[in-house]
């Protein structure tokens, strides 16, 4: 699962420009003795029925230290894919990917800055590292700008809310604040939170560039100076035909972040200072933006690096003539973080087992639950398994932009997204959540299904963590589909479950096959019957999906029943 980054929140960061000294190295741990190693063969080998055992084969082959942690771009990312497009064929899943192959090539590509570009005010430099850290521009090696500024705060343009209102910014940067205001839907509120949503919403009015403003309260947990060193050095996105870079979003390109005292000048002569604007942000009266007065001088160079890597994709067609084109996407991302700092064990591959191993052993094994029940649906279903989750949604982003399914079905196009990451199975759950699922006729849909394969519906335990915007269904909304992502409930069990999972496990070299609390087989046998009962509903069913009407996303994508 995709993690946001929470501190200065740099999209694309400078680390590289700023040497740090090196952590001192860790303790060698004691190697495990022979008993040890004996136990652990004895679980990971355990005999079980042949369901689960088929599913626990493919997460041990996923997430075995051989594929060192499948990062994407990587060799053994590649192998996966090659693995995973073997088990599409076996399940008699149709190649859906580039050239008659279950491939499809993502040309991803690393972005970073070249150097610490350079920024002024009317004409006076702003000091790198202090007042600014420049952006990247993946379509562009060098971006050169000159204009005027626009404080818009939040940057939030909606039926409820516009931050632009009296405010013309075409040919202009305008300036934003990283969150959202209080009193949003949590979804909403992250939706509007990212700057990718801000620098498209930008560009819709005309805008040219987007520059980050840190407030005060931000820059007294984490100076710049000290920003640089911790932030990521590079960004990944993916390169559009021409060999440009894709601007996640389709926005303008963010330019730079400004330090709260780099704010502060850039406020000069506006009537007011960036402390206190910054302070009325969070007031409760009606906000107004301001057309601030220094011209923004900004030359920043990018760079970039390919990465190829691959989305894996196969299809079963649908066996009613009329509605076949109309196409169920069955998503879960096969990529992890690699290899990284070592655990106290001395561990430094990042298997990736329940993220997303289980998830893409279930997409396989779903699959064969069509085969073996012998009636095709009457809608075609697509088993898509991307590459770069981890990266932010990309490989998910290059197939929503780049869909393979008129290849292969003729005018085949996407109706629902149902995606599977990290389900957390390791106990007996007894109901189902599906984020999203009060935004589309999927819910009813999900509801019945479970209910159908003994389980129960529960509606979103954790709205504050806005998971519907946090995985690759979300590239999928952003094209108007209605979409939906699918987890074992937290009901009894299931919440200490769930806290344990990240408190022990996510994003660290034990998330294993062998891992504690361990992977109940059985619960994940049920997990692929629920799924696979909520797909062939969705692709059997008389109509196919629809946005509620006014759901606010979408309204937002124009999506089919929204408006």
């Amino acid at each position: 699962m995709f993690r946001p980054a929470l501190s200065l929140g740099l999209l694309f960061s400078t680390a590289a420009l700023a040497q740090t000294p090196p952590a001192p190295a860790p303790a060698t741990p004691a190697a495990p003795t022979a008993a040890e190693v004996q136990a652990s063969n004895a679980q990971i080998n355990a005999v079980l029925p042949p369901a689960q055992a088929a599913m626990k084969a493919h997460v041990m082959f996923l997430a075995s230290d051989a594929m060192r942690g499948r990062d994407a771009g990587s060799s053994e990312f590649d192998i996966a894919a090659q693995y995973v497009a073997s088990q599409f064929y076996a399940a008699g899943l149709r190649p859906a990917g580039d050239d008659g192959s279950y491939l499809q090539r993502v040309p991803l590509i690393k972005v970073g800055p070249a150097d610490m570009g350079k920024l002024a005010l009317n004409g006076q430099p702003l000091t790198f590292g202090q007042e600014y850290l420049p952006g990247v521009n993946p379509a562009s090696a060098q971006t050169t700008l000159a204009a005027p500024v626009v404080y818009v705060g939040y940057g939030v343009s909606s039926p409820s809310r516009d931050d632009y209102a009296g405010l013309d910014v075409r040919g202009k940067i305008v300036a934003v604040v990283r969150g959202a205001p209080d009193g949003l839907d949590s979804e909403e509120a992250a939706h509007f939170s990212g700057l990718p949503t801000k620098a498209a919403i930008a560009k819709a009015k005309g805008a040219v560039g987007v520059i980050a403003l840190q407030t005060p309260e931000a820059a007294a947990r984490m100076p710049m100076s000290k920003a640089v060193a911790t932030a990521q050095p590079t960004s990944v996105t993916w390169a559009e035909a021409d060999g440009k870079g894709h601007i996640m979003g389709d926005g303008v390109p963010t330019l730079a972040t400004l330090s709260a005292a780099g704010a502060e000048k850039l406020f000069a002569g506006s009537g007011t200072t960036w402390a206190r604007a910054a302070t009325a942000l969070e007031g409760k009266g009606k906000f107004r933006g301001i057309a601030l007065k220094p011209r923004l001088d900004v030359a920043i160079r990018t760079t970039t690096t390919p990465l190829p890597s691959y989305n894996v994709a196969g299809i079963l067609p649908g066996s009613d003539p009329t509605v076949a084109p109309e196409t169920v996407v069955l998503s879960a991302h096969l990529d992890h973080v690699g290899v990284g700092s070592p655990n106290a064990k001395g561990d430094t591959i990042y298997n990736g087992a329940m993220d997303n191993a289980v998830g893409i052993a279930s997409l396989i094994e779903e699959a064969k639950r069509f085969k073996a029940a012998g009636k095709a649906p009457r809608r075609s279903i697509l088993f898509l398994a991307v590459t770069a989750e981890e990266k932010g949604l990309v490989g998910s982003d290059y197939f929503a932009h780049n869909p393979t399914i008129a290849g292969v079905i003729p005018g085949g196009r996407m109706v629902a997204d149902v995606n599977l990451d990290m389900p957390i199975i390791t106990y007996k759950f007894t109901d189902v959540i599906a984020f999203g699922a009060a935004r589309s006729t999927l819910g009813d849909i999900v509801k019945r299904a479970a209910a159908q394969a003994g389980a129960s519906f529960s509606p979103d335990p954790m709205p504050e963590m806005a998971l519907f915007v946090r995985s690759d269904h979300y590239r999928f909304v952003q094209q108007g589909v209605p979409s939906v992502f699918l987890w074992p409930g937290t009901s009894g069990p299931g919440k200490a479950a769930v806290d344990a999972f990240f408190a022990n496990n996510y994003h660290k070299p034990s998330d294993e096959v062998v891992q504690g609390p361990p992977i109940d087989w059985e619960s994940g046998e049920r997990f692929i019957n629920v799924n696979y009962q909520i797909a062939r509903d969705i692709a059997d069913a008389p109509q196919r999906p629809a946005w509620n009407k006014g759901d606010f996303f979408g309204t937002l994508y124009n999506g089919y029943g929204a408006k």
